[in-house]
């Protein structure tokens, strides 16, 4: 079955949309298509209303016909797609022409004329031809995307090629031909599976593709300088293992793209994430919170059960030579207190079992609330303990010192001192990588855990080729290539470093977010709201009608995502609620697709109350703001500042509004989704506009201030920072215009 936004349409077995282009060449048909199916059966149509149809009709039919033609041209292209594609646009082709034949002017009439079949009297053919229409172009779509999915297996082929020949040279002077020729197809291959990355849906195979594709762009500077010094030093057995591992590295990492693109099932892919805490709590909290509808799905036994697997989980924090005695026992004591919980609600289970209740009792409401602030309680401990190690390990790692060791100790040739550092960078790379998994256990998304485990294996495996490059080093001091190498691979390390950063950034907005949303009232909080409110989810129909709507809340909380990266100060008040505001946006939008962290209508509803909190949030910044505008500036800050104020008002009105039924649920979820709609839009305006006026009263009063006031401002900035965000808009790209600088500069290999 295909996923949205083609809603419940019945498509071919097989057919499941993997990109968002694929997807969005999808919306505007199927809006087209809806409509029509969707009008009324009226007995009396105006004039404007059949030219209406008949134009709508005739769209989706040259729409299709343009279509189908392109579906055509890549078929006589690509021989191994002739006949499916072939088949595919005939019945697109088919399909449009019978919708243009039911929209027809001249024989739309109204049906009690008793003239041709119309879309009017023909609803069933419509739908007929609405199906088989989006079948069918989805199936060319799809078929398509085959051809880019080729394009990327045929780049890769060509650099694997390429990479075998650099591996067996033996001259500086082939080396050169080859890399110039290696570093042309990288560069290709960069951009293609740059623009795949950026197309995929699926969140961890775009955090995956991410993952290799940093490790080919680290690895290509490190080949290069790796596989010099093997030319220059052909007996130096450090040098060797050191550019064997770049290129086991580079051809791992070309395996797993291609493993993504194509979903192929390696031994690499079938390796299951490691369990997380984090996953094991939401779990275990979802287990508990579900004996408030149905007493009987679970076992007493299992829960308990579950728990003792989570604590056992912990022991990657309690084992730790690196936590501290104080943050042991207060992780053990909340392990304990989560066990008494547990057993307190297992006791009121079986007596709520044993007398038949229908449903959780106030004690087991009780037990359950306890139950799950306490696991949440250990989740927030862990939580501190990760990121308290994480910073501190950071703040240490910093100022680089065994890095510089081993860089003086090589160039002086003093092979113990590069013994002694090593042990030194060996010990520094176990506490990262210690670190890295624990940072996994409590990163809060499949993507950041995936993330965290490529930085966990980087560091295991750039630390040992740091050391070799170092000990070649050692051994030929007076090596301008071996210096060289040494160098790209601590600079490799210090960049890890910055991922790392950034990294815990995410991971602490992840929480940060999540903590808020947590902490608003749930239903049963409270004895008299037990029963008031009832959880639901949206069923497929609803969610293929707020499609549309949840689809606008994704480009506009992306939008403002763009517009809050232009802002210099990237903590000012009104970046990091427009920040928050985006983010909570994007649940909403998951949550129409049914997915995401809000699970059912009440989540949804919670959700807004916290956004439109943060809105009113960001009305107070921007008055704080406009304070220093002038009035015709103020103006229109205050004029948009009020049209926040009056959406935000009207969400949280609308959820203390209490419903009861599904349809008066689903206006409520509409009613949300618009009101959040309605404050994106206005902070959409506000951020460029008051960012403007910011840079403008900012240099105003630069060119006011002395040299010395700028250049503390200057000194202020966080260098980690900087480097990161480098390299974060750096990292779609692989460094193509770093390597493609290398590839210019070759001819003065040979010099070296």
């Amino acid at each position: 079955m295909a996923s949205s936004p083609c809603g419940n349409t019945n498509f071919d077995s097989g057919l499941e949309i993997k990109t968002r282009s694929v997807e969005q060449t999808l919306i505007p048909l199927v809006s087209q298509i809806t409509t029509l199916i969707n009008h009324k059966d009226k007995p009396n149509k105006s004039e404007r209303t059949l030219a209406a149809i008949h134009r709508v009709g005739q769209a989706v039919s040259v729409a299709v016909g343009r279509f189908v033609a392109v579906g055509e041209a890549i078929a006589s292209e690509n021989q191994e797609l002739k006949d499916e594609m072939g088949q595919a646009c005939f019945e697109a082709r088919r399909a449009g022409d019978a919708i243009a034949q039911l929209t027809d002017a001249g024989s739309t009439m109204p049906p009690q004329s008793e003239g041709g079949v119309t879309v009017f009297n023909d609803r069933t053919g419509m739908v007929k031809a609405a199906r088989l229409l989006l079948s069918s172009v989805t199936k060319v779509l799809v078929l398509a995307d085959r051809i880019v999915i080729k394009q990327i297996i045929t780049s890769r082929n060509k650099v694997l090629v390429t990479l075998d020949h650099l591996e067996r040279v033996s001259t500086f002077q082939e080396f050169v031909q080859i890399f110039s020729q290696f570093g042309n197809e990288m560069v290709e291959f960069a951009h293609l599976t740059g623009d795949r990355q950026n197309d995929l849906k699926d969140e961890k195979k775009k955090a995956r593709m991410a993952a290799a594709r940093a490790v080919l762009e680290k690895c290509t500077m490190m080949l290069l300088t790796a596989s010099k010094t093997c030319l220059r030093h052909p007996d130096c057995e450090s040098a060797r293992i050191n550019k064997d591992t770049v290129f086991h590295r580079m051809r791992c990492a070309l395996e797993q793209v291609i493993e993504i693109v194509t979903e192929a099932r390696s031994c690499g892919e079938n390796r299951i994430l490691p369990a997380s805490i984090y996953n094991g709590i939401k779990d275990f909290k979802s287990n508990v919170e579900c004996l408030r509808e149905n007493l009987y799905t679970l076992s007493p036994q299992s829960m308990g059960s579950q728990l003792e697997a989570l604590v056992e989980r912990t022991e990657d924090f309690t084992d730790s030579a690196y936590t501290s005695h104080e943050q042991r026992q207060a992780i053990l004591g909340l392990c304990q207190l989560a066990r008494q919980d547990t057993q307190q609600l297992v006791h009121a289970w079986v007596e709520a079992q044993s007398v038949h209740a229908k449903e959780a009792t106030e004690c087991m409401e009780v037990a359950i609330l306890k139950t799950c602030q306490r696991v949440h309680d250990l989740r927030r401990e862990l939580h501190k303990v990760a990121v308290c190690r994480a910073t501190d390990l950071l703040k240490v790692h910093g100022e680089h010192l065994p890095l510089r060791a081993l860089k003086a100790g090589g160039a002086e040739g003093n092979q113990e001192a590069v013994a002694e550092y090593s042990r030194t960078l060996t010990e520094q790379k176990e506490q990262l990588v210690e670190t890295c998994r624990l940072l996994c256990h409590v990163s809060g998304t499949e993507p950041l855990e995936i993330t965290c485990i490529h930085a966990e294996e980087t560091f295991h495996v750039i630390g040992p080729q740091i050391i070799s490059a170092a000990q070649t080093l050692a051994l030929h001091p007076s090596s301008k290539i071996a210096k060289e190498n040494l160098e790209v691979f601590c600079e490799a390390w210090e960049s890890q470093l910055c991922d790392m950063a950034l990294l815990l950034r995410e991971i602490n907005d992840v929480f940060e977010e999540k903590r808020s949303y947590l902490s608003l009232p749930r239903a049963g909080k409270h004895s008299t709201n037990l029963k008031t409110a009832k959880a639901v989810k949206l069923d497929a129909e609803e969610q293929s009608s707020m499609a549309k709507l949840g689809l606008e809340l994704r480009l506009l909380s992306s939008d403002v995502d763009t517009e809050v990266e232009k802002w210099e100060e990237q903590e000012h008040d009104i970046v990091r609620q427009s920040q928050s505001l985006a983010s909570m946006a994007y649940n909403m939008y998951l949550f129409t697709r049914g997915e995401g962290l809000l699970k059912t209508t009440l989540d949804l509803f919670h959700q807004a109350e916290v956004l439109s909190e943060e809105g009113l949030q960001l009305c107070s910044s921007v008055r704080t703001f406009s304070t220093r505008l002038v009035d015709e500036e103020k103006s229109v800050v205050m004029t948009e500042m009020e049209k926040l104020v009056a959406f935000c008002q009207q969400l949280q009105m609308g959820g203390k509004t209490p419903v009861q039924g599904k349809t008066a649920t689903f206006q409520k979820v509409d009613s949300s989704i618009q009101a959040t709609r309605g404050i994106l839009t206005v902070v959409l305006y506000l951020l460029p506009f008051c960012n403007k006026l910011n840079k403008k009263y900012k240099s105003e009063r630069s060119s006011l201030g002395s040299p010395q006031d700028w250049r503390e401002r200057q000194d202020s900035t966080s260098p980690v920072k900087e480097e990161g965000a480098l390299h974060s808009k750096n990292s779609n790209g692989f460094g193509v215009k770093c390597l493609e600088q290398h590839i210019a500069g070759l001819n003065i290999l040979e010099s070296k």
